[in-house]
């Protein structure tokens, strides 16, 4: 089996995307959006544009006021105790700020920016990590930016605009319009999220909620398998004993009958537990690695499977029991949907990346959607900064590729 190479696997596009910021409008015929076509007559557009133009100046001139004051005043006292937590509230401050800019935008000019990441701090160890958390914000000093160098902005549409309604009244629908481009360039440029930085934190947030909502459920599954299984065996065993103990000097035969029937309940609970621990972790793949486990697990499938791992190291703890029930989940699904004859497994490692390739000649027609689990692999790898592809057509076979970040084992 040929190994893809860790970029192949990204061309499937499993991980989160954020799409780019948008301006408000129509669709145009590449799908993206486009503002309205621009018409002399003052159409609903064009007033929103001259409103917010003429309200340029009285929120330019508060916005300055607010910015030279923080820049002054929080400066200056930085020597003193006071000037950290004035400056930190007043960057704060000033993302409020952002944000009433951004609403207007939205509502006036169809600029349709996202709102930054709010700032962690419940997260800080203590006051003065918090105040310097709000210190170097880079959201707060952009808008404190935005706010501070465009005054004579301001100054200018309010002018221009106002002077334009009775001396140029039937070019202002055009001016209005290059004028209103100027204030999206502006809002887009320096109140908009940094990208990467944002996107990051995005997928980190909606990372974490998987894996807590994962915990979440393998906690459930083992309290059912406990309940159900084995703590329910346990409660039969004791009742059994209670009674082979009251029988055991009035009918000793069927004492040693009832002790018999709890012999195989014991040995029934020892098996359900064994099969739990398992589930949680196997041993064979802490004492023996990939190989190991995944031949384990192999020969447990309805169908033969070949595995090949070839590893010349053993990754983290954690990167390697993620790659043991991923391959632990597909070839259940193998067994259960697949109708396959055969099946293989592949582990490999490319330079930072660990791959696995999990391949069988079924019906194919598996989906991430489909029901079988493959969502929550999907959403369990991209936690970790991991990929999950499946290339299943109708008619097979089945190829699903999944990738791991490498990271060293600690002894």
């Amino acid at each position: 089996m040929t190994a893809p190479s860790s970029a192949a696997g990204r061309r499937y596009g499993t991980g989160p995307a954020r799409g780019p910021v948008r301006t408000g409008g129509a669709e145009g015929p590449d799908g993206s959006e486009r503002l309205p076509p621009i018409r002399p007559a003052y159409d609903p557009h064009t007033w929103k544009e001259i409103t917010h133009l003429l309200l340029n100046l009285p929120v330019t001139v508060f916005g300055f006021c607010y910015a030279i004051t923080v820049l002054t005043v929080g400066g200056a006292l930085t020597l003193t105790v006071v000037g950290l937590p004035l400056l930190a509230l007043s960057l704060l401050g000033s993302r409020q700020l952002g944000k009433l800019e951004r609403a207007r935008a939205r509502a006036l000019l169809g600029v349709r920016v996202e709102e930054p990441s709010p700032l962690p701090l419940a997260r800080g160890e203590g006051v003065f990590q918090r105040l310097w958390m709000a210190v170097k914000d880079p959201v707060g000093w952009r808008t404190l930016l935005y706010d501070a160098i465009r005054l004579p902005w301001g100054i200018l549409t309010f002018c221009t605009v106002l002077t334009s309604l009775f001396v140029m009244w039937p070019l202002l629908p055009y001016l209005a319009r290059g004028l209103a481009n100027v204030d999206r360039a502006m809002v887009r440029g320096l109140l908009s999220p940094s990208d990467e930085l944002e996107r990051r934190i995005a997928e980190l947030e909606s990372d974490r909620g998987v894996v807590v909502d994962a915990a979440a459920a393998d906690l459930r599954r083992i309290e059912r398998d406990l309940h159900d299984g084995a703590q329910a065996r346990l409660v039969n065993l004791a009742m059994g004993l209670g009674l082979a103990k009251e029988k055991l000097l009035e009918d000793p035969d069927s004492a040693a009958a009832m002790v018999e029937e709890a012999h195989g309940e014991v040995k029934l609970a020892l098996q359900e537990l064994r099969d739990l621990a398992r589930g949680i972790h196997p041993a064979v793949l802490t004492d023996r690695g990939l190989d190991a486990a995944l031949s384990s697990v192999a020969s447990r499938c309805t169908v033969p499977v070949k595995v090949t791992v070839d590893l010349a190291d053993r990754p983290a703890a954690a990167i390697e029991g993620i790659a043991y029930f991923t391959v632990s989940e597909l070839l259940q699904n193998v067994s259960k949907h697949s109708a396959a004859r055969s099946a293989s497994v592949d582990v490999w490692r490319a330079k930072d990346r660990l791959l696995i390739q999990v391949q069988d000649d079924g019906r194919g027609g598996a989906r991430l959607d489909g029901g079988s689990g493959m969502r929550g692999l999907a959403d369990r790898l991209g936690a970790v900064d991991g990929l999950f592809a499946v290339e299943s057509p109708v008619g097979g076979p089945t190829v699903v590729t999944a990738e791991l970040p490498w990271r060293d084992r600690e002894e």
